[in-house]
């Protein structure tokens, strides 16, 4: 868990890399459904414009049908449960072993979310600030243009944080009650990782051969 643009794609990665778990992430989910312009995409798409997050039957219908077929796999949720009512809907379907919060001050968030631009086709990720395109607005491999997601452009920056935190501080409450809710703060995610590597060993063995002794 953590505010839209703490790091949760970054973060997610290496936890995929390293433990090999399987990655769902609502966002990707959402997008591929917008794209594909199913049901639950057109309806999404519809809430996303006006700055608000997705009602939670939309949003736990979408994730449970992807979990099902992961029954016997080790996994990872990303960007889902976002309400108590999703959490709850979750916990009667499977049982979480852990919750990984990242805590990144809203500030931060702010100037790394308006500095993403994206390469649709191929979702490469680009931060003006520490990853920037070698040409400004241009992808580095395929020399197309980047684009900026309406959900990364300022104004709608602001109104998802606030939507985030309103509704997201009960479901960190709900978690930390039950026991499982593990909470890391910082600023950087390079700072962040270490620490939640060293807690993961406690629970999963790395499978990654190289870079098992340095962890990136």
């Amino acid at each position: 868990m953590g505010p839209p643009g703490s790091g949760k794609g970054t973060v997610s990665a290496r936890i995929i890399k390293h433990f090999g778990v399987k990655h769902l992430s609502s966002g990707d989910l959402l997008r591929d459904n917008m794209q594909k312009k199913t049901e639950v995409g057109i309806l999404a798409k519809s809430y996303i414009d006006q700055g608000q997050l997705i009602p939670d039957d939309i949003m736990t219908r979408l994730m449970l049908n992807e979990i099902k077929g992961l029954d016997r796999y080790n996994w990872l949720l990303d960007g889902f449960p976002r309400t108590v009512a999703q959490a709850e809907a979750l916990d009667k379907e499977c049982q979480i072993d852990t919750v990984i919060d990242l805590d990144v001050p809203f500030e931060t968030i702010k100037c790394r979310l308006t500095a993403r631009w994206i390469h649709p086709a191929s979702g490469r990720v680009y931060n003006l600030e520490f990853n920037p395109p070698k040409v400004q607005g241009i992808d580095d491999i395929t020399g197309e243009p980047l684009v900026q997601r309406d959900d990364d452009k300022p104004e709608t920056v602001s109104k998802r944080l606030q939507a985030y935190d309103a509704q997201t501080k009960p479901v960190l409450e709900y978690y930390r009650k039950k026991g499982l809710l593990k909470s890391f703060s910082g600023t950087e995610t390079n700072k962040i990782w270490p620490h939640i590597y060293a807690f993961l060993q406690t629970k999963l063995p790395d499978v990654s051969q190289k870079d098992a002794a340095n962890p990136r």
